[in-house]
């Protein structure tokens, strides 16, 4: 019987177990948007995970939303993140790239003065973390749709990057709250042209995207990312279920290499309603990845049960390199240090102790 150390094909992505380092964010590139030499052991020592997913790495200058994020638009960022795949590679890992645009979750001194874009100009609340700390959102600009052929090229070129820096896929960010799901979700997205609206409107953009970038490297080294009922970001949706059944069945079409799915609120929340996270992996043609809160017991019964294909541990991998081996031990788990979590040095980054 298949469980967390049992292999898995996600695409044309062999897993030697099925135990997912989940992105996450750290905030310790240089200033140019490239993957420092932390970060390349920090990826190696987390090379045993079945497949490792990289922090959401911006497709183009207007996609960045944070301080010291690595990018894939420039060649010097390519070769950046050519040594963390080549590390992870010789450590016999895997490891995709996460494709990320922020969209409104931004500030103008973030993206050198200029306005952030969304769907429909309407300012989240909450504060952007900038260099100069914690500052209120600005009101973002309403994307032309003349501009979105321009933003579904940014994807590709990226994937192609990707592809030259010796990732084995890329996932597409449709998740938490940034560009790709303020197009989907009602509560962000405002518009009356073929991108707002009805939901086959409002899952325009994300289809084009995806089509472009499984046309320009395979279907087989694609994955995607949704979060149907996260708040984050001042996200919210009249419908939910509808919105992600509908766009889980149209991703059908384009067999990817496997649908990875936050089943809640990262920061807890989510809707007062249930959503049926069931019915939307019934939906599901391609491998399903489960993500939130899953620990050694739900993720081995998830994958017992039919539920999940993969199952993808955020926190639990920060603090423990070795991760698989301490569940396959049962062994005790290292804390993780929360204050270390976005900035810094080697500290909270590369030092946590393996068995």
């Amino acid at each position: 019987m298949s469980d967390l150390f049992s292999p898995v094909t996600l695409g044309s992505i062999e897993l030697s177990n099925r135990m997912v380092m989940a992105p996450l964010t750290r905030n310790r590139s240089s200033m140019e948007g490239v993957p420092q030499d932390m970060s390349v052991t920090y990826y190696e020592q987390r090379a045993t995970a079945g497949l490792i997913i990289t922090e959401a790495t911006p497709i183009s200058p207007m996609g960045h939303g944070y301080p010291l994020l690595p990018g894939i638009y420039t060649y010097a960022q390519i070769v950046g993140w050519k040594k963390v795949t080549d590390a992870v590679h010789a450590k016999g890992g895997k490891i995709v790239i996460q494709l990320w645009h922020v969209g409104r979750i931004s500030h103008p001194s973030l993206l050198n003065g200029e306005t952030p874009v969304a769907p429909s100009a309407v300012k989240p609340a909450g504060k952007a973390f900038t260099f100069n700390g914690l500052v209120d959102y600005v009101e973002p600009r309403a994307l032309d749709a003349s501009e979105l052929p321009g933003i579904v090229a940014d994807y590709v070129q990226a994937s192609k990057n990707a592809m030259k820096a010796g990732f084995d896929g890329v996932e597409i960010h449709s998740a938490n709250g940034y560009l790709l799901d303020q197009f989907l979700r009602d509560g962000s997205n405002k518009r009356s042209d073929i991108y707002g609206g009805s939901i086959e409107n409002r899952a325009r953009l994300l289809m084009e995207v995806t089509k472009a970038v499984v046309d320009a490297i395979g279907s087989d080294k694609v994955g995607l990312r949704l979060s149907p009922v996260n708040p984050f970001n001042d996200m919210k949706d009249s419908d939910p279920q509808a919105v992600f059944n509908y766009v889980t069945a149209q991703l059908n079409q384009f067999n990817l290499a496997y649908l990875h799915v936050v089943e809640g609120g990262i920061h807890g929340g989510g809707v007062a309603d249930p959503f049926d996270f069931d019915a939307m992996r019934k939906l599901c043609k391609s491998p399903y990845m489960a993500n939130l809160s899953y620990d050694k017991a739900r993720g081995n019964a998830a994958i017992a049960n039919g539920h999940a294909d993969a199952v993808a541990y955020g926190v639990p991998f920060i603090a423990n390199p070795d991760l698989v081996e301490r569940f396959r031990q049962d062994a005790p788990l290292n804390e993780a240090d929360s204050t270390s979590f976005y900035g810094g040095t080697e500290k909270g980054y590369t030092d946590y102790p393996t068995l």
